[in-house]
């Protein structure tokens, strides 16, 4: 979201999601005067608020009440405003909220988190399974939100043969033959060209037989789990106008035959959160609870994603808050998440779920450093 805020405009937005936060009350411009050193007056901090109100960054829940954090404002505040830490972009921060954090901060809690971790948890001595149990338990402890950690994904199914079919102009089918002759296809549309659309069908048919050839040349043999994170700019430029098609193609398929069971997330930490008052009407707990019981797979998806060319030692955490969230249940809420892996291969996931009025620095630490702990741990399971 791109908003020019004066530094002014940011140091106040800032400390206003910070104080709500930590009281979970309506921010007013005295209580901004009282916890914060901002240097101005309470009537200039009202008129800030105004502004940051106008932009769509804060909003009044009643008329005669102070103002709160709005999606947007949460978001300004995740990628400009707070404690630069592991999160995928890149969190800056202004001279004037610089000098108003606490020494340590993010860094220090993702060591604790590691401490604790390593404390707790030694995995020559444990299961997979009792790890991630220990692991779950733990992330939700320290981070006062639901831990969601998935079981990994660890199917040996290779690749045997694919092909490429021309259905009719413009709609070309994928077929996916694994090394146990399972069969998998995807139909998609390649959108052509008015001058694609009047080529010759059996032209279509011998140029899609050389790109098959080609890709299986290349790609038989190989894991569908690996597939799924190819990069395919590396096809030659002649199968260029294919690539999109095929990386989401085979990464639709390779989710679909790795689609989860209900027991493939480990939910901790449920009965904590919805003590917060975010939760305190019934029915919106009972969708929320729903959702973490009866519809896994939705979830699964949603937390398990594809996250390209990353670097291995710095994983991507993804936040999502409140309107963001595809998931119905939990658009009034945040969730962090990022992958673990198996040397570069994503192999499962980490994630915390709360209302967006979150410990954001706390949160994205702690999902970061479960991440790196839990590939580490997976690559001495070797499953």
């Amino acid at each position: 979201m791109e908003v020019q805020l004066t530094n002014r405009q940011q140091h106040i937005l800032w400390a206003t999601v910070r104080h709500y936060i930590a009281t979970a009350e309506p921010v007013g411009s005295k209580a901004l005067v009282e916890e914060y050193d901002l240097g101005v007056s309470s009537a200039t901090i009202r008129n800030v608020m105004g502004v940051l109100e106008k932009s769509g960054l804060l909003y009044q829940p009643h008329a005669s009440a102070g103002r709160v954090p709005s999606d947007s404002g949460y978001r300004i505040y995740v990628d400009q405003l707070m404690t630069p830490s592991l999160h995928s972009r890149s969190v800056s921060q202004t001279d004037a909220t610089r000098s108003l954090l606490p020494r340590g901060g993010t860094e220090t809690l993702g060591r604790e988190v590691e401490l604790a971790l390593q404390k707790h948890l030694q995995w020559e001595d444990r299961s997979l399974e009792t790890l991630l149990q220990g692991a779950a338990q733990i992330l939700a402890t320290l981070s006062g939100c639901i831990s969601l950690i998935t079981l990994p994904q660890t199917t040996t199914a290779l690749l045997r043969h694919l092909q490429l079919v021309q259905i009719e102009a413009g709609r070309i089918m994928l077929i996916v033959v694994t090394d146990g002759y399972e069969t998998h296809s995807k139909l998609m549309d390649l959108s052509p060209t008015p001058e694609e659309t009047e080529r010759d069908s059996e032209v279509i048919d011998r140029e899609l037989q050389i790109v098959s050839n080609f890709l299986n040349s290349h790609l038989r043999g190989r894991s569908l789990l690996e597939l799924a994170y190819l990069n395919w700019s590396e096809l030659d430029q002649e199968f260029q106008r294919y690539g999109e098609f095929l990386k989401n193609s085979v990464a639709e398929l390779t989710r679909r035959t790795l689609a989860p069971t209900a027991t493939q997330i480990m939910v901790r930490g449920v009965s904590e959160v919805l003590r917060q008052p975010e939760f305190s009407q019934l029915q919106q707990v009972q969708t929320i609870i729903h959702l973490l019981e009866e519809e896994q797979d939705q979830l699964w998806r949603l937390i398990f994603e594809e996250t390209e060319h990353e670097d291995a030692g710095k994983p991507k955490v993804t936040v999502r808050i409140g309107a963001e969230n595809p998931l119905e249940p939990i658009r009034t809420c945040t969730l962090i998440s990022s992958n673990y892996r198996r040397g570069s291969i994503p192999v499962g996931s980490v994630g915390v779920l709360g209302p967006t009025r979150l410990d954001y620095e706390g949160a994205i630490a702690v999902v970061a450093s479960a991440a790196d702990y839990l590939s580490e741990a997976f690559s001495y399971f070797n499953p």
